[in-house]
């Protein structure tokens, strides 16, 4: 998306691990006759809907936005806000009513049902909207896709402080109210090994790199 960047996101970083993750969610205005996904699908078919909001260009959400419309061959165009809150405030208000949204700043609208949420896109259901199902199981498969929340360190980084970092990273993850604050906001703990973190660093670039060739996002 920009063009050149001063790194190497695979040769310049040590991962450390995956902390948590939180699916990106597909939401609808109330007033969208759509209870689910496929109902959605039909009607931006018909053209009744023509823009969807994104919590800003190059977002997670974005590129689930994007790799939804061009999974399904839509003409949508996509709607960049300067954060979660604005984007939300936008759908709420019903100006773009249709959103790809990250979980958290939305949650809540959720729960309080001024939000509708149709579909989430990580591999199983949240814990947080255990009643919202993937988009798999919406019967739009290939579309798994969230934000994670990483850590990182310079490249060259002694092992035993990685291993150090990793171990008490994936402790404090693992307790009860670390646990509980995380659902509350819709964060999934995940605790990830560094071999397994590079590895999904390995296979995202190119994945997404090809998403943001085929929807032409530039941020320069």
């Amino acid at each position: 998306m920009n063009g050149k960047v001063p790194y190497d996101p695979i040769k310049d970083f040590d991962p450390v691990t995956i902390a948590a993750t939180t699916p990106n969610v597909l939401v609808v205005h109330r007033s969208v006759p759509a209870n689910t996904v496929n109902e959605l699908v039909g009607l931006l078919r018909a053209g009744s809907y023509r823009n969807y909001a994104t919590p800003g260009a190059g977002t997670p959400s974005h590129l689930s936005g994007e790799l939804f419309k061009l999974a399904l061959k839509l003409d949508l165009t996509a709607v960049p806000f300067h954060g979660g809150g604005p984007l939300v405030q936008s759908v709420l208000g019903g100006h773009t009513p249709v959103a790809f949204s990250s979980l958290p700043p939305a949650a809540s609208m959720i729960r309080e049902g001024q939000l509708r949420a149709l579909a989430v896109t990580t591999a199983k259901r949240v814990s947080l909207l255990p009643h919202v199902p993937t988009l798999e199981e919406a019967g739009y498969p290939g579309q798994e896709a969230d934000t994670p929340q990483c850590i990182l360190l310079p490249a060259g980084t002694p092992k035993e402080i990685i291993a150090l970092l990793n171990r008490e990273i994936l402790r404090i993850i693992a307790l009860p109210d670390v646990k509980e604050k995380f659902a509350a906001i819709g964060f999934e703990p995940i605790g990830t090994t560094p071999e397994e973190f590079a590895a999904r660093i390995k296979a995202e670039v190119p994945r997404w790199a090809r998403i943001v060739r085929e929807a032409n996002i530039k941020l320069d």
